[in-house]
């Protein structure tokens, strides 16, 4: 179409810097659309203000032809379907009953756990020569989180620890075995909890009892937990890129060092900044729509290219400068999307970077760069393959 751009997602120019094709994009038009071969077209939405209107608008809806499917045993496929695949009353009632176990102050009480699980990881970071950061802590952290706030008795999180690995490395056979030991875990714990309540997510979620009565089901619940696995990995990612980013700019790196106050909008910076999602979940449009004067014909998918949008000098002041002091008021970054289907595990993930960054950097004030890492190529996520450091 013309004064579209469009970007071709094989091109090794675009998968070696893809946030580059995106901006570049971004200033050509609020719109281009991305291409790729065996797959149809996909627009993108790449500005700030559009990316933020289309994640809240009713027309572009999630479902289940926004995910890739997995060949997983048939017994299974009744959990396969989360909260992030509904729309309308049957997402919203969902989201009630849920939404209040992960608020910010609630999450919080969770902070003395992380904070052991944080300590033991780099407790084990040993040894003179180089350590892989990503390997050794960025990867495991999540996953023994998600455990420890679930449930998941001490003997079963090695094992978990490699479901966490198959999930981080995306969609795949390895992913699909994974699954039905998630499931039967996640099962296990709910029965568990049921029959003896404890301090964790799964206890809190079945005391949840809406106004009228409403309650979350054990399949629900189950669900609920293998999203949780799902969305859960993000911080993974987060916190490999804010360490080399950090170590990439040494005068924002010793004013945390300096203020450990600055650390909340520090995080919310560096998920702006170098945030792992460049592009959201697709979402379908039900109707023919306008985006930014270009219209957009019903039933196609429709992304929203975060990466370029949080870095929209229409939104923010020098956006391509990483700035720990910027006000995450100001303008709210779409590192979690935005709207009804904003991550609910939002305050978890934001709770969850804080407390690694700010142990990491305490316990090493020499942590340097042993190597470049090497970013994988992937026009969707940003992410390392190792990240080999100094301690």
């Amino acid at each position: 179409m013309s004064g579209v751009p469009e970007i071709d997602l094989s091109d090794p120019a675009v998968l070696a810097d893809p946030l580059a094709a995106y901006g570049r994009a971004r200033e050509e038009s609020p719109v281009a659309r991305l291409i790729a071969p065996g797959f149809g077209p996909m627009w993108a939405v790449t500005r700030y203000a559009e990316a933020r209107a289309m994640l809240g608008d009713p027309r572009f809806e999630l479902s289940a032809d926004s995910y890739m499917r997995l060949p997983v045993p048939e017994a299974y496929l009744v959990y396969m379907r989360t909260m992030q695949e509904m729309e309308g009353q049957e997402h919203l009632r969902l989201r009630r009953l849920v939404s209040p176990a992960f608020t910010p102050r609630h999450v919080a009480r969770f902070r003395p756990r992380i904070q052991r699980i944080v300590d033991s990881l780099l407790d084990g970071l040993q040894g003179d020569g180089p350590v892989d950061l990503l390997e050794h802590f960025a990867r495991p952290l999540p996953m023994d989180v998600i455990c420890e706030m679930v449930g998941i008795p001490e003997s079963d999180r090695a094992t978990w620890r490699g479901y966490g690995a198959a999930v981080a490395s995306g969609h795949g056979q390895k992913l699909a075995e994974a699954i039905p030991g998630i499931m039967e875990g996640a099962k296990a714990a709910v029965a568990r909890r049921r029959a003896e309540p404890g301090p964790d997510l799964i206890s809190d979620l079945i005391r949840v009892q809406a106004d009228d009565g409403d309650r979350l089901g054990d399949a629900e619940l189950v669900t609920l937990v293998w999203q949780l696995v799902l969305a859960g990995q993000t911080p993974t990612n987060l916190i490999a890129n804010a360490v080399q980013e950090l170590l990439a700019h040494p005068a924002e790196l010793a004013a945390l060092r300096a203020d450990a106050d600055l650390m909340p909008r520090a995080v919310e910076e560096l998920t702006r900044w170098c945030g792992p999602q460049l592009l959201a979940i697709p979402r379908f449009l039900t109707e023919d729509v306008t985006i930014g004067g270009v219209p957009v014909p019903k039933g196609v998918p429709v992304t929203a290219a975060i990466g370029a949008a949080n870095r929209d000098p229409r939104a923010y002041t020098d956006p391509d400068r990483l700035d720990l002091r910027r006000d995450p008021g100001t303008c709210a970054h779409l590192g979690y999307a935005h709207g009804p289907h904003f991550c609910i595990g939002a305050s978890l993930a934001r709770l969850e970077t804080e407390v690694a960054l700010g142990a990491l950097l305490h316990r090493f004030p020499g942590l340097g760069v042993a190597a470049p890492p090497a970013r994988l190529p992937d026009p969707g996520t940003w992410r390392v393959a190792a990240l080999p450091v100094t301690l």
